[in-house]
């Protein structure tokens, strides 16, 4: 009888030359995302805050969904979180984008959330096999 251990229990692995790249595209479409997403959201507030998360939505669960992984959400999120926080940053001169407002904070707060619901409901690895029920 054949020893079949876990899929968590496997050894890592790492990926393949394709599939960094296209993580690291996703990285920077989601950069791309949250540098957009920053200029947006106050200046249309609502609308361009809506806009600028639902463009964050279809980043990661696009990323998601293109590369069939969870990793695939986390990559763009990666990118946004990256580019947003320091964008947040104010320079010596004083200068920076984001105003000290609640649309900002809602931007900030909510794009972290869509990033981690985004990585949620992502598939992931599964084992293969068929769609049978146990016991069938």
């Amino acid at each position: 009888m054949a020893d079949r251990s876990p899929m968590l229990a496997q050894p890592w692995r790492p990926p393949s030359a394709g599939r960094a790249a296209a993580y690291l595209g996703l990285f920077v479409l989601g950069a791309v995302a949250g540098a957009a997403g920053a200029l947006v959201q106050s200046g249309w507030f609502p609308g361009g805050l809506l806009l600028a998360l639902a463009g964050a939505v279809g980043v990661f669960l696009g990323g998601a969904r293109a590369a069939d992984s969870r990793a695939g959400a986390v990559a763009p999120a990666v990118g946004w979180l990256v580019t947003v926080i320091l964008l947040t940053v104010s320079r010596p001169e004083g200068d920076f984008l984001f105003a000290a407002g609640g649309g900002t904070y809602l931007f900030l707060l909510g794009g972290m959330a869509v990033a981690v619901i985004c990585a949620t409901l992502a598939p992931g690895r599964q084992p293969g096999g068929g769609p049978a029920r146990l016991g069938n």
